[in-house]
């Protein structure tokens, strides 16, 4: 059987303001999907909803995996169910090495039930697996020494996100703007390493403004969400077409979604709904 992630009539506010306004979503586990919108659509905030960030308040709806109710975990719970998400901004930990961080991470997401103080993974057994990850993302080694996010560029940062994600195989990860802040040559190295790890092997929800990411991650779906609702869903093709010529069809076809839309970029800071 399937994994199933499901999302059914999702209302979320920000401070009390409105931001998604009734998505409705459903992904199976080896599925790629493409979340795409203007800015302030509310694309980031469907995925900080799932991933239980404490300011997106979910007014309304529910989200299961396989059926478990996902809004009554804690953000902790989601991630040892299956769920992943790559920060657009990922926080710098001064002083935890990316192996130190790994290592807990990666134990704890495969020993949900692991008590305080009990051991981690070998450490033997962990380098070899850490080792064996990074030769396949084509990583020095002497990436895994480095503080986590600590001086890293925009382009190690979003690699160390994505090799977080080979190193705890979720079955559902939601990869926010992984392509936002980098050049042509690291977008195209990130969107193959997403892929050499295995997307056929998890649910991949890739939110994006552009296509280069989807290169080769070609989704299954693209959905178009204006105004906080999905009002599109197509296929690759969808991709590409509001890649070369933007969202003006969208707005036209949809323009109480796209006069929400502006009402939100009115009242609120453009990444705090995405």
């Amino acid at each position: 059987m399937s994994d199933t992630l499901t999302i059914r009539d999702l209302h979320v506010a920000v401070d009390g303001k409105p931001i998604l306004r009734g998505v409705n979503l459903t992904m199976n586990r080896g599925e790629t999907h493409a979340l795409m919108g203007p800015n302030g659509s509310g694309k980031s905030t469907l995925g900080l909803a799932i991933s239980g960030h404490p300011k997106y308040e979910v007014t309304q709806g529910s989200i299961e995996l396989n059926g478990v109710d996902v809004l009554e975990m804690s953000p902790d719970e989601r991630a040892r169910s299956g769920i992943f998400m790559a920060f657009q901004r990922p926080v710098a930990i001064p002083g935890v090495k990316m192996a130190d961080f790994l290592r807990h991470a990666t134990t704890n997401i495969r020993q949900p039930d692991r008590k305080e103080g009990e051991e981690l993974i070998p450490m033997r057994e962990f380098r070899k697996e850490l080792k064996g990850k990074m030769e396949q993302l084509k990583m020095d080694v002497e990436f895994a020494r480095r503080y986590v996010n600590d001086g890293f560029s925009g382009g190690e940062m979003k690699r160390a996100e994505i090799l977080t994600l080979a190193m705890l195989q979720p079955k559902f990860a939601i990869l926010d703007e992984t392509d936002s802040g980098l050049d042509a040559d690291a977008v195209r190295l990130a969107s193959e390493s997403i892929a050499e790890i295995g997307r056929d092997k998890m649910g991949l929800l890739i939110i994006t403004h552009h296509d280069k990411l989807l290169v080769h991650n070609p989704p299954d779906f693209t959905h178009v969400i204006l105004g906080g609702r999905i009002v599109e869903t197509g296929g690759v093709e969808l991709a590409t077409e509001l890649h070369g010529h933007g969202y003006e069809r969208i707005r036209k076809a949809y323009p109480q979604a796209e006069a929400a839309n502006q009402a939100m970029l009115e009242t609120e800071e453009p990444h705090s709904v995405g």
